[in-house]
């Protein structure tokens, strides 16, 4: 049975997964990436430590771990970005993060210990070089 090649996406999720590694210590469960027009969409499930999740429970520590994670995506993306800019051959323009903690967190359409990261790139990926995947 021949090895398929990895599509576009799961080269991301791979990428994201070992960028969360290394950065956190902490594996995701699972990593989603869905590319629209010229945003990428990559959602980390399971990406909180059983202590920042614990942390989670009240309001101030939900607003500390997100602000952690902001400013520890913020200061530390420039490789994830290298290496999206590798993956796809564009480069990324703008990106953010944000963490659903709780109900009632920032971001409720997602679960407790999800993290959303958010890129925007140059360009558009050329049609059918793109596939949406996860990577667990």
């Amino acid at each position: 049975m021949p090895l398929s090649t990895p599509t576009m996406a799961e080269r991301i999720a791979l990428a994201v997964m070992v960028f969360q590694q290394q950065l956190t210590g902490h594996k995701p469960n699972a990593v989603t990436v869905v590319l629209s027009g010229e945003t990428l969409v990559v959602t980390l499930h399971g990406a909180l430590s059983p202590a920042e999740q614990a942390a989670a429970q009240n309001p101030d520590g939900a607003a500390t771990v997100q602000e952690y994670h902001r400013e520890l995506f913020h200061s530390a993306s420039d490789t994830l970005r290298q290496d999206i800019k590798r993956i796809t051959g564009m480069s990324v323009r703008q990106a953010a993060a944000q963490v659903a903690t709780t109900a009632g967190a920032v971001v409720q359409a997602f679960t407790n210990g999800t993290t959303v990261q958010v890129f925007q790139l140059s360009g558009k990926v050329p049609p059918g070089s793109f596939h949406s995947g996860d990577k667990t």
